[in-house]
């Protein structure tokens, strides 16, 4: 009997074990899928001044390659989400993954910066589908109580490519030239695209129902945000979030022009404040033992709002010197790894049928209103901080905003949809 028992313990710790290299495989591969666009925008920065070089223009006429890769990546998540509904997940991934491959290659052999600008927009509209994806497919492999953790150890995996990307992208363009930094995305992706192959389930078939027609797909999305759970927490995370793109935006005049530091030391910069963001998302999973996601938000915000405004203080004083902005930029981008999973989750969470189109729509709001705040650092540009850090808690002070207003709705709308089931039930027993 007791051999027995041996032996059934000793199946179920392999069969545990099995699952949960499983489970480690699926997030490194989904994680990786949405590292796509961080990795493809953080590996190129450095190399701005070479490409510039290289293709007898200037560095600002290379800033548009920039400008058309955010352009792709917020248009083309519209384009994936009914693929991903019609044709199941990992056929469009190949297809898009393989887009972007192609157009990567166009990259690195281009002679012009219209011809870079042209394609970089192509591969954005190809990687694109690895967040779209991603999204979606936390969805669909695990329980919904589940997800905000699932989205904070996805996080763990981009969030190393700010730290990562700009020094081996330096390297790189120092050593072979800025044309290899696409030929290393090209070799990324085929990996990725091995691991799709092998390691991750189709974890939706193909429905042959869901309408390809453009009025059937606007029909989709319109129902979608009108779910005022979606429209919540999908806007609080993308406002909130889009600080993280004016910090992308603004840092590098920042720190390099403003407070002279060089390229290496940015690096450098630029990789503490990512492990601030990669330590506190898995800081989240911790929290969410205790803490409701709503929770963690609501509190996460009062205190991002509190480091924006004193931020965005010290520019306008002229209080700022490089140890406090990356302080004060470090402690407003930790808050970003809770509020960003946790919204995320919250977001995805009425959509079991058309999670696809919901992941392609939040992706969509998040890269426009991002992209918005990145171009708006530009616009405002006087030569000093401000432009940066009052754009970073704008969209904190923004965000919370929202989720106060939006936490009305939602608890009004419920209420309302308890009283209408109650009265239901009463005619019933009549």
């Amino acid at each position: 009997m007791s051999i027995f028992v041996f032996i059934c313990k000793t199946k179920y710790a392999k069969m545990s074990k099995n699952k949960e290299q499983k489970k480690s495989h699926l997030i490194l591969i989904l994680g990786l899928l949405t590292a796509i666009g961080p990795l493809s925008i953080d590996m190129y920065l450095p190399a701005f001044p070479d490409i510039a070089r290289g293709l007898h223009t200037s560095v600002s006429s290379v800033m548009l390659s920039l400008s058309s890769f955010f352009i792709g990546i917020s248009v083309g998540q519209l384009i994936y989400g009914p693929l991903l509904e019609r044709f199941g997940r990992k056929k469009p991934l190949y297809f898009g993954l393989l887009l972007y491959a192609l157009s990567s290659a166009a990259c690195a052999t281009a002679v012009t910066v219209d011809t870079l600008i042209i394609f970089r927009l192509f591969q954005a509209l190809g990687g694109c589908v690895g967040m779209v994806a991603a999204r979606a497919m936390v969805r669909d492999l695990f329980d919904v109580k589940d997800n905000a953790k699932v989205f904070s150890t996805l996080m763990l995996v981009v969030a190393i490519s700010p730290i990562i990307a700009p020094t081996l992208g330096g390297y790189i363009t120092s050593l072979f030239g800025w044309r290899y930094i696409f030929g290393v995305l090209i070799v990324v992706i085929f990996f990725i695209i091995a691991g799709i192959y092998f390691l991750l389930p189709e974890s939706r078939k193909p429905d042959a129902s869901f309408s390809l027609k453009p009025s059937s797909i606007i029909k989709s999305y319109a129902s979608i945000i009108k779910n005022p759970q979606f429209g919540v927490y999908t806007f609080t995370g993308a406002v909130a979030y889009s600080g993280l793109y004016a910090y992308i935006s603004g840092s590098p005049y920042v720190f390099m022009i403003l407070f002279k530091v060089s390229e290496n030391y940015y690096s450098w910069i630029f990789a503490i404040i990512a492990a601030g963001l990669i330590g506190s998302s898995q800081f989240n999973n911790f929290m969410l033992r205790r803490f409701s996601s709503e929770n963690i938000i609501k509190i996460v915000l009062y205190i991002q709002n509190g480091v924006g405004i004193v931020l965005a203080a010290t520019s306008i004083f002229g209080l700022n010197n490089l140890y406090v902005t990356v302080i004060l930029i470090f402690m407003f981008l930790c808050c970003q790894g809770f509020i960003f999973p946790n919204a995320s989750a919250l977001s995805m969470a009425p959509f079991s049928q058309n999670a696809g189109s919901a992941s392609a729509l939040m992706g969509f709001i998040q890269m426009s209103i991002g992209a918005v705040m990145s171009a708006m650092v530009s616009l405002l540009q006087n030569e000093t901080s401000l432009p940066m850090t009052g754009i970073m808690a704008a969209c904190s002070i923004s965000a919370s905003i929202l989720f106060s207003f939006g936490r009305k709705i939602i608890v009004k709308k419920a209420s309302r949809t308890l009283v209408e089931e109650e009265d239901i039930e009463m005619i019933n027993t009549l």
